[in-house]
Parts: C-alpha cells; sequence; structure tokens
C-alpha cells in the first residue's frame, strides 16, 4: 500500500496567509469603488472623525509643550530649591481702639550671616547662595548702557545651574580679597567686547573698574517668563563675589554719611520723580535680596523649608520680613493643573470622535437599503456573509481612516496656529499621530461592525425581490 503524503504545515500556512491577504485586498478594492461612487457622502461623514482626531492631536500637542515648559522652568530654578527673598514693606490693617499697643521689633533683615547659618546648621541642605542686586551703568570704550551688577557667593553659578562658556568661576582669593573682578552675561559680551576676547580685559560698571575673568553661555528666558519665574534675564547681567560688592558698591546692613544726608533732605520733601523701584529701595534695610538654600533630596523640600521657616522667625525676633517660597511644589501644582486641563480637552474630544462613528453607523446602515440588490446580487454569485460582511466593514474603516489621516494634517496646522497666535509652546509628537490614527481606525471597526453585521445577515432571496 502506498502512502499518500500528507501536506506540510510549513506549506499551509504561507497559503491560507496569501487567501487571507488577497481576500482582505478584494474588499478593500470593493470598499474603494463603493466609495469613490458616494465621494460627498463618505467626505461629509469623515468630518466628525477629523475634527476628533485634530483634537487630540492639538490636545496632545499642547499638552506636551506645556510638560517641557515646566520641565524647562524647573531646570532654570535647579533643582530641589527653597527661595527666600526679603520683604520690603509690610501692609498693616486698621488698628482697633481698643487694641494694645505693640512695639516694633529690631530685625536685621535678611543678611548673609543667615544664607551661612542655613547652610551650617540644617543636614539636608546641599549649598547656600546669596545674591545682592544693585541697577549701575556699565561704560566701556565710550559706550553706555543700563544694566545691574550682581554680588554672588561661590556655590551660586551652580545652584541656579548658570554655566560658563568661557574663562573661570571666582577663586577663593577673589572673595577673600573682594577683588575687582567680574563675569559678564552674553548680552553684555556681545554689546562692549565686539572685536576681542573679554578675558582679562577691564569693564567699567558704575565708578569701578573690573577685570573679566568669565563669560556666561547664552540662556533665552522670555520676559513673561522671567516674570513670572521671579528670575533675570542672566544675559545682561554683571557678576561679581559677594564682599566685593559689599564693599565696593552697596552694603544696605550699614549706613553710611552720604545716606542719611539723602535722608535728612528728603524727610520733609517728597520728590515726585523717583520711581516705586527708588522708593522702594530707601526703603530696602535688607543686606541680600535673595537667598536660594538646595536641598539634597526632592522628598525633604518641604520640611526643610519649614525648618527655615522656623529659624528665620527666630533669627529676627518674630518678625516676618521674608517670604519662603518653593518654586518646584509651585510648578507641580501648575502641572497638575494642566494635566486636568488636557483631560477635559480630551474628553472634550472623545465626544467628537464619538459623534463621528455615530454618524458613520447612520450612514453604513442607511446604505444597506439603498444597496440591498447589490447584497442580493454579490450572494447569488457565491459570497458569503464573511464576504459581505468584510465590504461594508471595510468601507466603515476606510472613511475613519480618511478623516483620521486629514485630521492628523489638519491637527498639525492647528498646533502650529496656537503656538503662533496665542504663544502657547506645543509639541507634535510621533506617539499623538500614532495614537490619532490607531483612534481612528477603532472607530471604524466599532461602529462599523454592526451595520457590516446586518448587511451580511440579509437574506439574498428577499433582497432580490426588494424594489
Amino acid at each position: 500500500m502506498t502512502a499518500v503524503p500528507m501536506p506540510t504545515t510549513g506549506a499551509s500556512k504561507p497559503s491560507r496567509a496569501r487567501a487571507i491577504i488577497t481576500h482582505l485586498m478584494f474588499s478593500g478594492r470593493t470598499a474603494a469603488e463603493a466609495v469613490a461612487h458616494n465621494k460627498l457622502r463618505a467626505s461629509l461623514t469623515s468630518l466628525g472623525i477629523l475634527f476628533g482626531v485634530a483634537s487630540v492631536i492639538a490636545m496632545l500637542a499642547i499638552g506636551n509643550g506645556a510638560e517641557q515648559e515646566i520641565l524647562a522652568q524647573m531646570k532654570l530654578l535647579g533643582a530641589n530649591n527653597i527661595v527666600i527673598t526679603p520683604i520690603v514693606e509690610q501692609t498693616e490693617g486698621k488698628v482697633e481702639k481698643d487694641a494694645k499697643k505693640s512695639s516694633k521689633k529690631f530685625t536685621p533683615g535678611l543678611t548673609w550671616l543667615d544664607a551661612q547659618a542655613i547652610g551650617n546648621t540644617i543636614p539636608d541642605v546641599s549649598a547656600t547662595s546669596s545674591e545682592v542686586v544693585v541697577n549701575s551703568v556699565l561704560t566701556r570704550e565710550g559706550h553706555h548702557r543700563s544694566g545691574k551688577i550682581v554680588g554672588v557667593d561661590s556655590s551660586y553659578f551652580a545652584v541656579m545651574n548658570l554655566k560658563l562658556q568661557e574663562g573661570a568661576n571666582f577663586s577663593a582669593q577673589h572673595f577673600g580679597a573682594s577683588a575687582q573682578v567680574a563675569i559678564i552675561g552674553q548680552g553684555v559680551k556681545s554689546r562692549f567686547f565686539t572685536t576681542e576676547n573679554p578675558i582679562g580685559h577691564p569693564i567699567k560698571v558704575g565708578d569701578v573698574w573690573l577685570t573679566v575673568v568669565g563669560v556666561l553661555e547664552d540662556r533665552k528666558v522670555s520676559s513673561e517668563t522671567a516674570k513670572r519665574l521671579g528670575i533675570r534675564d542672566s544675559n545682561m547681567d554683571v557678576y561679581v563675589p559677594l564682599p566685593t560688592m559689599l564693599l565696593r558698591y552697596r552694603d544696605r546692613a550699614q549706613i553710611t554719611q552720604q545716606e542719611m544726608e539723602l535722608a535728612s533732605r528728603s524727610f520733609n520733601s517728597t520728590d515726585s520723580s523717583e520711581t516705586d523701584d527708588q522708593r522702594a529701595e530707601k526703603r530696602n534695610y535688607h543686606q541680600l535680596d535673595k537667598v536660594i538654600v538646595q536641598v539634597d533630596k526632592s522628598t525633604a523640600v518641604s520640611a526643610v523649608a519649614e525648618v527655615v521657616r522656623r529659624m528665620m522667625q527666630r533669627r529676627h525676633n518674630d518678625v516676618t520680613d521674608f517670604e519662603i517660597s518653593v518654586p518646584e511644589l509651585l510648578l507641580k501644582q501648575e502641572q497638575r493643573t494642566k494635566a486636568i486641563f488636557n483631560v477635559v480637552l480630551g474628553a472634550i474630544a472623545s465626544i467628537s470622535l464619538v459623534v463621528g462613528g455615530i454618524g458613520i453607523m447612520n450612514i453604513m446602515l442607511a446604505s444597506i437599503l439603498e444597496r440591498i440588490k447589490e447584497i442580493g446580487v454579490r450572494r447569488a454569485v457565491g459570497a458569503t456573509q464573511k464576504d459581505v460582511m468584510w465590504q461594508f466593514l471595510s468601507e466603515a474603516v476606510m472613511i475613519s481612516l480618511a478623516g483620521g489621516i486629514a485630521g492628523i494634517i489638519v491637527g498639525g496646522i492647528l498646533s502650529f496656529s496656537i503656538e503662533r497666535i496665542a504663544h502657547i509652546s506645543t509639541i507634535v509628537s510621533p506617539m499623538s499621530v500614532a495614537v490619532a490614527f490607531g483612534v481612528s481606525v477603532a472607530v471604524g471597526l466599532v461602529f462599523g461592525i454592526v451595520p457590516a453585521n446586518k448587511a451580511a445577515k440579509q437574506d439574498p432571496i428577499v433582497c432580490l425581490r426588494y424594489e
């Protein structure tokens, strides 16, 4: 007896896959012909998917842009930082008649000793940095420009994530000798050192000549972001060692003879030409304008902030003439708010997709009655229920997919327009495009299965007799 050879499994799998691909191609071609026959109806039906997908693309782009912006802001402010700023003037409420008269307590204000005490006392603090800012005039080779001179300590540039492009940082000798040296920003370099390297060359700031020892990297910060975060544009700043600032420019902890004379002249007269900043500067008794405290771990930031608040309260004789803020916590709260906003936008976009899917289902159900003769003829010539179901399902997916592709293009244009018009950072990521594409296919499948199933279950005899 001769054994009958059995077909191998490896040979049957490619043939089965080939048959499925051929079947899908035939169903797709048939669906494309049906969609092309009713172009206007298919276009109007896909509008719901178009707007839904465009909304998803724009929503994800806004969310990605907001996340990147917050991460960039955290980098600008430094990781795990606590910022202490002085309160120059307090607004007090109305005193009741029966209230007890309270004596005004003395406070030394925010001083360099406060910053040193925080760094030496609290174990979780990795570094503290002090800052004094004074308005001045920059002069070199006949060119004048207003600018700010900033007195900083040795850890300032590391804490504030400011990097040097060329030159060197301040040395211990510079701090010990209150040396007349400076590190300048890119804006100062481009305006006063156009044809030569600034390293080793002098620049006059106020009445003092300073030798440039370093130049910072260019860090672009918009004016709105700088104002909201409480940071300055470092490109137009001149940085000097803090002892140099206190010795050669301004130390508010010491009262000079000139200040006493100015105060006596302005006691009985008010100068209307003075700006609010000038009047606030006269009332400012704080030696420092800011103290940045860097914490080792992000989990300890809140606890360290509370310890710093109690320590400062004790050092200032229970006078609240300072303000403590944690930028990272504020930015995380802003991030949560934007996340909620993105969820709301996503819900609105989902409603648009559902409405578009219902439109596809409605049109496909209506087209069954129009094409009932076609269904009967196809069944009569040998098409199975599965063939008819795949044809109508392919049409629904094709309409949804066309709307999805158009929606991706419209969503990209919408994101670009939002960034240009509303000045909101948007980022269209490949992931958002893939999600939108997958959603459009899923909507066609989900809302097309019911009409396709109904078309497949039509009685071919009834279909042929239908008038």
